[in-house]
């Protein structure tokens, strides 16, 4: 009986001899999967810690500038120069001809929409919607050259002055489309030639993709008033 048991105790041993492997591996498991962790840790820590004393240490370079001065001067001209075209067609007497009616309407939307671009790139700039010197952008001898052709245009080619903004205001029928003709082609000419700078100085990027398609559009515009003029029989702005 008492061999029974001493056999009986060396297999309950050696069973648990058998397992003590088994439980060290599974501890050196968990010690290594802590170890781990804390490296991760540490990792995140000297990462975040890194991060918030990196503008002590470290200059970051400026960041890139968005517009020229130049071009932020071309913008916010355009964009005063256009909204000058959208108060001539508000005020266009609407029983003109369908067909003045209708350049004047696509004025009105091509130039709206320019204008919610112009202020866009304005916006993103950190630019005011204003320039505190209109036209200073322009070098000196083209700005006079505008402003000595037509000294009502001194501040921007091709605006129109209040009387005659009034006078349009007034005028119906076949009068009100002959000086609304006149007066938006001059306008037109007057953006035209201001793109026509902006192309020149520019020598890259949206702006100057952009003032190239004003040229474009608002000569294609200008040549249909010119035909609508002559249709009505009036003479084109002198």
């Amino acid at each position: 009986m008492s061999v029974t048991l001493c056999r009986r105790d060396r297999g309950w041993w050696g069973a648990a001899a058998g397992s003590s492997p088994a439980r060290q591996t599974g501890r050196a498991r968990i010690k290594r999967l802590r170890d781990a962790i804390a490296v991760l840790v540490a990792a995140v820590l000297l990462l975040a810690l890194g991060t918030a004393l990196r503008p002590l240490f470290v200059d970051d370079p400026a960041a890139p500038e968005v517009l020229s001065a130049t071009e932020i001067g071309f913008v916010q001209d355009m964009a005063a120069h256009h909204h000058q075209a959208l108060v001539m067609v508000q005020r266009l007497d609407p029983g003109v001809a369908p067909a003045v009616q209708g350049l004047a309407r696509q004025i009105e939307d091509t130039q709206l929409s320019e204008i919610g671009t112009l202020l866009g790139w304005l916006r993103l700039a950190g630019a005011p919607a204003a320039g505190a010197e209109p036209m200073g952008w322009m070098p000196a001898r083209t700005h006079d050259h505008h402003a000595a052709h037509d000294p009502a245009a001194a501040v921007m080619p091709g605006m129109a002055t209040q009387a005659e903004l009034d006078s349009l205001s007034a005028a119906r029928g076949r009068t009100a489309a002959v000086l609304f003709l006149q007066l938006m082609q001059r306008h037109h000419d007057g953006g035209i030639a201001m793109a026509r700078v902006a192309d020149a100085l520019l020598t890259e990027g949206v702006v100057k993709q952009v003032a190239r398609e004003m040229i474009t559009a608002q000569t294609q515009e200008s040549g249909l008033m010119t035909l609508l003029l002559a249709e009505l029989a009036a003479d084109p702005p002198g």
